[in-house]
Formats: C-alpha cells, sequence, structure tokens
C-alpha cells in the first residue's frame, strides 16, 4: 500500500514491539518514526522523539505483555511525550492489552485492574486505543475514548483456508463456553462441525475439563481461543478430545502469552500444530522447544489496514465483513 500522507501520520514502536511495528508501517508505505528509550540504572525510562511529530496523526504500538509493568509505562511516557510535542491526535495501539483478564470482581477484595489500566491511558491522554482479541469484549466500555476493537480471525481463516485440504473432516472445538461464537463462525466458514468443552478454572494457573458437549471421533480438531498463557487449557482439552477418539489436534491463539509451564505443556500434549501471531515478540528463544509444531503469522497487514482507514476516517468494521468476529 502506498500513502501520500507519509508527513502527517506517524507511527511509533516501543522497545519490544519494532518486528510488529516495522510490518505495519511496510504494510501503510511509511517508514517507521524515529523514536528510542533510554532504561537508566535504576529501572526509570526515558523516551526521545528523534523527529518532528507537531500537528501530526500519531500512533503508538506497544504491547503490554511481558515485561507487562515496563511496556506499560513506556507508553505511558509515549504518551506524555508525543502530548507534549504537540500531536495533533495520539492513538494508542495495544496488539495485546495486558491485564485485561482483571475485567471483574469475582470475590471479595480484589481489583478491576483492566478498569485501572484504561483509567491510566485516558489520564495521559491518549485519543483512542486500538487493541487486537481483547480478553472481554467489555473492556471497550472501561475506556472514556473512542475503541477500535479488532480480530485477528481474518489471518486464522486465510491460513486455514489454505491448509483446508490436508485437515479432512474438521470439528471446531470451543475450550470454553466464552468462545462458542467464534468456534460457531469457524465451523460455518471452514466447513465443519462445533463442539464444546465445559472447564472449570480451580486457581490462576490450574484448569480442569469438564465434559465434551459433541462428536470428535476420527476427526481434525480445531481449537480457537484468544490467548494461550500457561497452557492448562488447551492442553487438557486436547488429551480430553484424543480420549473421544480426535484424529489430530490443531490449537490456534492470537496471543501466545506463554508463561510458567506453558512451552513444556505444549511440548508434552497430543497437539500437532499451535498457530499463533505476532501480537508477542517469540524472538528470545523461548520457544524452542515447540518450534517444530509452531506456526507464527503475523498481524501486521491487520493493523496496518486498521490504522490507514482510522487515519482517513474510512471504516475499520469493513475488515471483517465475512470473518468470524470477536470472543463474547
Amino acid at each position: 500500500m502506498s500513502s501520500g500522507d507519509a508527513n502527517s501520520l506517524k507511527v511509533i514502536a516501543g522497545r519490544h514491539s519494532v518486528g510488529l511495528t516495522t510490518r505495519i508501517c511496510d504494510h501503510i508505505g511509511i517508514p517507521l518514526a524515529q523514536a528510542r528509550t533510554t532504561a537508566f540504572p535504576d529501572g526509570e525510562l526515558m523516551v526521545k522523539l528523534e523527529e518532528d511529530v507537531r500537528g501530526r496523526d500519531c500512533f503508538v504500538v506497544i504491547s503490554t505483555c511481558h515485561p507487562v509493568n515496563d511496556n506499560l509505562m513506556e507508553l505511558l511516557v509515549f504518551l506524555d511525550c508525543l502530548r507534549r510535542a504537540s500531536a495533533s491526535r495520539v492513538t494508542v495501539v495495544t496488539p495485546y492489552f495486558g491485564y485485561a483478564r482483571q475485567d471483574r470482581k469475582d470475590e471479595g477484595r480484589v481489583p478491576i485492574t483492566a478498569k485501572l489500566v484504561a483509567n491510566l491511558i485516558t489520564a495521559a491522554r491518549a485519543d483512542r486505543l486500538l487493541a487486537l482479541d481483547l480478553h472481554a469484549a467489555q473492556i471497550q466500555g472501561f475506556f472514556d475514548l473512542p475503541v477500535d476493537h479488532l480480530s485477528a480471525t481474518p489471518v486464522f481463516y486465510n491460513y486455514f483456508k489454505s491448509i483446508r485440504g490436508d485437515l479432512g473432516d474438521l470439528c471446531l472445538v470451543s475450550p470454553d463456553v466464552g468462545n462458542v461464537k467464534v468456534a460457531e463462525s469457524f465451523a460455518n466458514l471452514l466447513g465443519g462441525d462445533l463442539a464444546i468443552i465445559n472447564k472449570r478454572r480451580l486457581s490462576g494457573s490450574t484448569v480442569t475439563t469438564g465434559n465434551l458437549i459433541g462428536d470428535v471421533k476420527n476427526k481434525t480438531v480445531l481449537m480457537f481461543d484468544d490467548m494461550i498463557s500457561t497452557a492448562g487449557t488447551v492442553c487438557e482439552a486436547a488429551r480430553l478430545v484424543m480420549d473421544k477418539g480426535a484424529k489430530q489436534v490443531f490449537a490456534a491463539a492470537t496471543h501466545a502469552v506463554l508463561v510458567g509451564m506453558a512451552i513444556q505443556r505444549l511440548a508434552e500434549a497430543p497437539i500437532s500444530r499451535v498457530v499463533v501471531t505476532n501480537t508477542i515478540p517469540s524472538g528470545d528463544g523461548r520457544v524452542d522447544p515447540i518450534r517444530d509444531k509452531l506456526v507464527e503469522l503475523c498481524v501486521g497487514p491487520l493493523i496496518g489496514e486498521a490504522i490507514h482507514r482510522i487515519h482517513h476516517n474510512l471504516s475499520v468494521s469493513e475488515l471483517f465483513k465475512g470473518t468470524a468476529g470477536t470472543k463474547r
């Protein structure tokens, strides 16, 4: 894509999001805006814009993944810097929005940290937010500013459509009740049956799978979720469907959080392929034990197209016509 607005549109990357942001800029057809973040010995951060942003439409791309608090603080400092440099509009682009799982009080004396983060971003004077597959769609309502909630489903659909002939008899399995809508949409798009697993979370890192509603015998099972964190849910679900006679299991998730025992669990689980996107960087070698079964899709063109549409005041929802929607 070419753009005549190289001077009015600026896309800036956080330290840990340079790779994805470069792909975003390649799609739009503009260079990555020059900026640098310096970490002082005591952990304090300073950002410096290396080019003029006065009167420009600026998009700052930072996934608030590990190290979560460093990335979040860098984002807030960037917002202050851009405001003081007289940017005309500042849009926060969080391919992965951290703290999203703390979105409600499910017991006494606990915070709603997703709302706190929304307040911090709003207080830092962001004009709008662009996010990809939020853990809970209601987080959009935590912001007192416009939110564009993107879905990675077009990226997954294009990939699985390209290998549809290799999948054979297909069954879309929702690993939890909250993801049934997306699984059903993919079942309609790819031509497959639908099954649901009733899971019960025992703690933040422990999940027990319950009953399987549906038939997976001699079928390729495809499971979708918004993220793989500790991998407890997806690995237990994979064992359950294999015990019920599934031929093979493909697991797909937008955000490869992969913390704790996740890599080891995925390496040992009866999962043929793990399909994720690059919302969270994976170039540090941590995924090497599962490299042979890992497929990483790029969401750069999708986010780049959304930024292009926002900049030119075009519809963002048009990007998702004919594909599955976002979770819940």
